[in-house]
């Protein structure tokens, strides 16, 4: 790890840009910056679905399933820093396609319990549940970002792939969460005022 930053501000972002992880200055609306700030919010949104999750309530067979998600997303939190990191040094790469075949892994064991899906779902049914779709709808924002970066630049490819499965995992995170605490999910309806 690099030097520890023991003064917050440094006055050298006042103009605009900022420091990349090799020392390269560029401006903070470039489309690297803004994919390593949508990358930092989805890892945020991780945080706090990780705290709710840690507070819910689940039935008692459901304990161990849910003790599993939090250290699974606690994992991913860390990849995604990762990505964050890859993102902010030009050509370095962390994530590699074993990230993205756990991931997989994972979701296919999540989904495989749940009733096929014939609604759209909207978020919502408990906080834990529409927290998961904020995480779910920035981490979709996050990979059009890094697409996004691609056009212009050089990525490591298996980041995207990372992003694009786990926004699918979070997605199936939503049924299964609803699937163990017994909630009704909240299912799209169509209007009948027209």
């Amino acid at each position: 790890m690099g030097n520890r930053l023991s003064k917050i501000y440094t006055r050298t972002g006042d103009q605009g840009e900022t420091g990349l992880g090799d020392g390269s200055r560029i401006q903070k609306n470039s489309p690297r910056v803004a994919a390593m700030g949508d990358i930092d919010e989805l890892n945020a949104h991780l945080g706090l679905l990780i705290e709710h999750l840690s507070k819910d309530h689940f039935p008692e067979e459901s304990a161990s399933s849910a003790a599993q998600w939090i250290t699974f997303l606690k994992y991913c939190q860390h990849r995604i820093f990762d990505l964050g990191g890859e993102i902010s040094i030009p050509g370095f790469e962390l994530i590699r396609s074993e990230h993205v075949g756990l991931i997989e892994t994972h979701l296919d064991a999540l989904n495989e319990p749940l009733s096929p899906l014939e609604n759209f779902i909207l978020p919502g049914g408990s906080v834990s549940i529409a927290q998961c779709h904020v995480a779910r709808s920035t981490c979709r924002r996050a990979e059009r970002a890094v697409i996004a970066l691609s056009e212009v630049e050089a990525i490591n490819p298996e980041g995207l792939k990372f992003l694009n499965r786990f926004s699918d995992y979070l997605f199936v995170l939503c049924r299964a969460i609803a699937d163990v605490q017994n909630l009704t999910e909240v299912l799209w309806e169509k209007d009948h005022l027209v």
